[in-house]
């Protein structure tokens, strides 16, 4: 599976990019490709591409604040807060997975 994902927590710190490294871990555990593009403090890092995105099976959006969800019209999207991903990115990739099966 494909997929792409975007965290931002409210301060666009610590918790953006734990977000981006549990996912990264859990996506490769369950043998799957994952883009991650992160909004920091410091801006956007590793933006999504176009392609990335048109290529994407889903689209997870760890994120605590608003974040433009246009370019991902026509996906299928699992919002989740950037808390949960820490305690459970494995099991929302499995849920991402049984969604597309459904």
């Amino acid at each position: 599976m494909k997929l792409v994902a975007i965290c931002a927590c409210t301060s666009g710190i610590a918790h953006t990019y734990m977000a981006k490294e549990k996912l990264r871990k859990a996506a490769e555990s369950l043998g799957h490709e994952i883009h991650i593009e992160t909004q920091g403090t410091i801006g956007v890092e590793d933006e999504l591409t176009p392609e990335q995105i048109a290529e994407a099976d889903a689209v997870i959006l760890a994120v605590d604040i608003h974040v433009e969800k246009d370019r991902f019209k026509g996906k299928r999207v699992m919002e989740v807060p950037t808390s949960l991903v820490l305690k459970a990115s494995k099991q929302i990739i499995q849920k991402v997975e049984e969604s597309l099966q459904a």
